[in-house]
């Protein structure tokens, strides 16, 4: 990347703009166990950000932290220029920032659409009396709504299983279903937690695909975990990596590939 000032450009002609969140010397523990230990980065506006590493690394501890659903003991989180105390998960979502989760967290009973109209609660302003009885504000705002869900269902090529209850989806559909909600808040800032789990290639191209769609088309600034190098490497603008709570590396994909101390840890050298 080529350093501008307050953001980047990329090699494919992108621009990176400044933070948009920052992590300062977070210190993480649960009783005696130290999940995260003085770790710092930023993501940037703009860009698509990895957080990797081996199991038990600390990547959703991180993740949660960004996220204001676990309070460091150390360190400090800054949202766009400003020091975030504790929040409570609904005023993280007000904010702009959006999540998917590594275990699928849909309502299986519900359809595609309902599902993904879910996602838009924190839009909603009409009264609890008049969406009971749907009528004047309600109505015209739950028009508008499904009409924002709607686009959503055509850009994530779902519409043959726009009615069908989630619980009857294969697995990648129920992801895919679920990066729908996530983007019916219309976040700044999504978090993606293993958006690629448990998918085969052909799933993992798709999903790829539209991760980078997102980026593109809608300026969505993305924070991801994963697992699969080959999609870190492929989509990534720059990469974080953690180790037994630690961070260990933190670059553009080739340079953090090429790093010893992360290639020992993926191989599994001992720590003394």
């Amino acid at each position: 990347m080529k350093d501008m000032g307050q953001g980047f450009v990329t090699p494919d002609g992108r621009r990176i703009g400044g933070p948009v969140m920052e992590v300062k010397n977070i210190t993480l523990r649960f009783g005696g166990v130290t999940a995260l230990s003085d770790i710092s980065f930023d993501i940037r506006e703009g860009e698509v950000r990895a957080i990797i590493g081996p199991n038990g690394a600390g990547k959703s501890s991180m993740l949660n932290v960004i996220n204001g659903f676990y309070h460091p003991q150390e360190g400090e989180v800054w949202f766009r220029g400003q020091k975030r105390g504790p929040m409570k998960p609904h005023q993280i979502a007000h904010q702009g920032i959006a999540r998917t989760f590594q275990n699928i967290a849909l309502f299986k009973g519900m359809s595609t659409l309902d599902n993904i109209m879910s996602g838009r609660l924190t839009k909603m302003k009409a009264s609890m009396f008049s969406q009971a009885y749907w009528f004047g504000a309600a109505e015209r705002e739950e028009t508008e709504h499904r009409e924002a869900v709607e686009r959503i269902i055509d850009f994530l090529e779902i519409q043959a299983i726009r009615k069908t209850p989630v619980g009857r989806l294969p697995y990648g559909l129920q992801k895919r279903v679920e990066l729908g909600r996530a983007l019916a808040a219309e976040p700044s800032l999504l978090l993606l937690d293993e958006p690629m789990a448990g998918m085969n290639v052909e799933e993992k191209e798709d999903m790829s695909r539209f991760i980078l769609d997102v980026n593109d088309e809608f300026g969505t600034t993305i924070a991801l975990i994963e697992h699969d190098m080959g999609v870190v490497m492929d989509i990534s603008d720059r990469v974080v990596v953690l180790d037994y709570g630690r961070k260990i590396g933190d670059g553009p994909p080739d340079e953090v590939r090429n790093d010893q101390a992360v290639i020992d840890a993926y191989l599994g050298v001992p720590h003394e």
